[in-house]
């Protein structure tokens, strides 16, 4: 009766792949799965060699690196895409004279304007990362922040990651402050007002055929002439 009671074990291979959609929903390790069994194992030994040393030295630096390190090994190894033209739209504007939009995947919205995704009012973080097939077979809902948002009011909800460094610090995924204070410095005309975000984990088909093309109208209406695209 033991036995049946007790749950597959899993192996190294499962739980190095683990960390992505509705399973182990810490982002931040999706690298893992582009490393090979040996060089997964090599970099948490490295790792929590790293941790004790700062554990005892209190120098926390050498642990971002090897994080780091094992980032770049991953992603040196996955396939990227090759593109053989430029952008669509080259900008005939300097930076200086260029009046910006900021559109985020992040999953920000504003204190009382929960777009209640999947029809759910007042959904949980945990809850969204339960339903995230959910979230990739549906439309995204976009949600517009005024420029003048107090941080305070900012509420980030999102499946796909961790969303605990965006709360510390909404400016991780979403930085409306950064660039408020780069447009009073004048490194840009100036910011549109409002600036918006939305949940990127959907059905990228009715992102692209559905709703893009009202997206697209309605900042154009804005008259803006750059976006910056900040995904997750």
């Amino acid at each position: 009766m033991l036995s049946e009671t007790l749950q597959p074990q899993e192996t190294f291979e499962a739980f190095k792949n683990s960390f992505f959609y509705g399973s182990r929903s810490d982002m931040s390790f999706k690298f893992l799965a582009h490393l090979s069994d040996d060089q997964a194992s090599a970099f948490f030994q490295g790792l929590l060699a790293k941790l004790m040393d700062a554990y005892d030295g209190g120098d926390t630096a050498p642990v971002y690196e090897h994080i780091r390190q094992g980032q770049i090994i991953s992603y040196a190894q996955e396939a990227r895409a090759v593109y053989d033209t430029g952008p669509f739209t080259p900008m005939n504007v300097s930076l200086s004279q260029t009046r910006l939009m900021l559109l985020t995947s992040s999953g920000h919205f504003v204190d009382g304007d929960d777009p209640d995704p999947l029809g759910v009012e007042n959904m949980t973080q945990a809850q969204a990362e339960q339903q995230i097939m959910c979230f990739i077979k549906e439309s995204p809902a976009l949600s517009a922040i005024p420029v003048d948002t107090p941080t305070d009011r900012l509420v980030v909800r999102h499946g796909g990651y961790d969303v605990q460094g965006a709360r510390r610090d909404p400016n991780v995924s979403l930085p409306l402050q950064r660039l408020r204070e780069l447009s009073v410095d004048g490194l840009f005309a100036g910011l549109s007002d409002p600036v918006y975000s939305f949940v990127g984990a959907c059905s990228q088909v009715r992102l692209l055929k559905r709703e893009a093309p009202g997206w697209v109208r309605r900042f154009k209406a804005q008259k803006v002439d750059a976006a910056l695209l900040v995904p997750v």
